[in-house]
């Protein structure tokens, strides 16, 4: 009894009472355990650039698109495992959220031992086809095959924190991210100041720590008493629930992979004003990360409180967490995307002492980072959309607002004006399209689906008076 209450109090009730101190409570765990994450690849790219030089530095941070576009096919898995969780947690079908649990994490092991083998293969000829430099592609191709060893424990850990979060908990993954982070830092300053790895220390101190989350968050999952509980003996795939998530997290996962597609054509275009540029790419890409986690976390939180909520057919709290969430995000991203770009040329000097270093980071943070609100509220609302069990949606709307926009605008803008500064400016202009086509989907839907409760709700009024 006592350990069912000690489950329960990192639980959130997101179908009942008051919205938005439920959406905080839920959104600074969760923001704080993104922040822990890039926290790893921020050890990375400052140790290397400043211990090993500006070849470590390109090196780490030129895989970064490369390394996104494999992994989030199966991270958009990890998504479908959440909305179905949430779902049937918000509508109480214990049994099948302990077959959706089982599937989430069977699942995660076999994805992430794939990715191993892809990782390895694939590394040398994607990075030459992007136009990696000749002395960093050595450096950035031995990343990649480390980084990738690790995978098991990155899906690992990503689906178990998914499952957690569905409920409600982000407390928990936020205590094993800081232990795994503090190993990192740690790891990262003794293989490469101390050993001399270069960036085969950074790469082996991230797998390390991804290591140590995975344990502690499967960990959780076979420990606990509640319905979410893993069993070992009964890890196996079930076909419908895989089906369920393959038909919510394919389609994110296919976005994530195409809008990675169109970062990797940018990272080529980088590279191919030299390594000084894609250095400076990569610090201040990595400073924006902290403002996008910020804000991606609105992102999940409209997932799981959209998800419960439709789960439990409670209609009009699934649109009001979805607009709570909509006016948070917005305050974060101006607050925190101004402060990146105020105190950029501070802050980039964390990762480079080169003066020219800097300034190919401040330029990009001032194209980006100003409007960066625009991309949270893409995000929830394709979060929003997600929850309610609608993907193929979201994705067509963002691969053509999006990821589309910006493959012809590197074609065609970009070919008449090559410069930094039109690459750049092609992120805001598709982010604010994108948002408006997905605020005029969820309004679309919101409609059908309120009109449907009321047709439903006549036929029951008839049938009761039949009766």
């Amino acid at each position: 009894m006592n350990s069912q209450a000690g489950e329960k109090k990192y639980e959130i009730d997101m179908c009942n009472g008051p919205l938005a101190g439920k959406i905080l409570l839920f959104y600074f765990p969760l923001m704080l355990s993104g922040i822990l994450q890039l926290l790893f690849n921020a050890a990375d790219i400052a140790v290397a650039g400043r211990f090993a030089g500006n070849e470590a530095l390109a090196a780490v941070g030129s895989t970064s698109s490369l390394t996104n576009l494999l992994v989030n096919l199966f991270i958009g898995l990890s998504v479908g495992a959440n909305v179905l969780v949430a779902r049937f947690y918000g509508a109480g079908q214990t049994e099948e959220l302990k077959s959706m649990v089982q599937t989430a994490v069977a699942t995660s092991v076999i994805g992430g031992v794939i990715l191993i083998f892809v990782g390895f293969f694939i590394s040398r000829p994607a990075l030459t086809l992007m136009g990696t430099p000749g002395d960093v592609i050595a450096h950035s191709v031995l990343y990649m095959r480390i980084y990738f060893a690790g995978m098991p424990f990155m899906m690992a850990y990503n689906f178990g924190a998914a499952i957690l979060r569905a409920v409600g908990d982000t407390r928990r993954p936020l205590y094993y991210l800081l232990t795994a982070g503090v190993v990192n830092v740690i790891l990262n300053l003794l293989f490469v100041i101390v050993f001399h790895m270069g960036v085969a220390g950074v790469a082996t101190a991230t797998v390390v720590s991804q290591g140590i989350s995975a344990f502690l968050v499967l960990r959780c999952l076979i420990r606990s008493d509640s319905v979410y509980r893993l069993e070992l003996k009964g890890l196996k795939i079930a076909g419908d629930k895989l089906g369920k998530m393959i038909q919510i997290g394919i389609p994110a996962g296919l976005q994530g992979a195409l809008f990675s597609i169109s970062n990797v054509l940018i990272q080529s275009s980088v590279n191919s004003f030299g390594k000084i540029a894609m250095a400076g790419n990569t610090a201040g890409s990595n400073l924006e990360g902290f403002v996008y986690t910020a804000m991606n976390a609105f992102h999940q939180a409209a997932i799981s409180f959209c998800g419960q909520n439709y789960g439990a057919t409670k209609y009009k709290r699934v649109a009001k967490s979805l607009f709570i969430c909509l006016g948070f995000v917005t305050i974060v991203g101006l607050i925190m995307g101004s402060g990146a770009y105020a105190f950029a040329g501070t802050l980039l000097k964390l990762y480079s002492p080169d003066s020219e270093v800097i300034s190919y980071g401040i330029l990009r943070m001032t194209y980006i980072c100003i409007p960066y609100c625009l991309c949270g509220m893409m995000d929830v609302m394709v979060g929003g959309l997600r929850g309610m069990g609608y993907s193929v949606m979201p994705m067509i709307v963002s691969l053509t607002g999006a990821c589309l926009f910006r493959v012809v605008w590197i074609y065609t803008i970009f070919q008449q004006y090559r410069s930094l500064e039109c690459l750049y400016i092609s992120y805001p202009i598709s982010w604010g399209l994108t948002f408006l086509v997905h605020l005029i989907c969820f309004a679309v839907v919101y409609r059908k689906l309120l009109k449907r409760t009321a047709q439903g709700a006549m036929l029951q009024d008839i049938g009761e008076y039949a009766s």
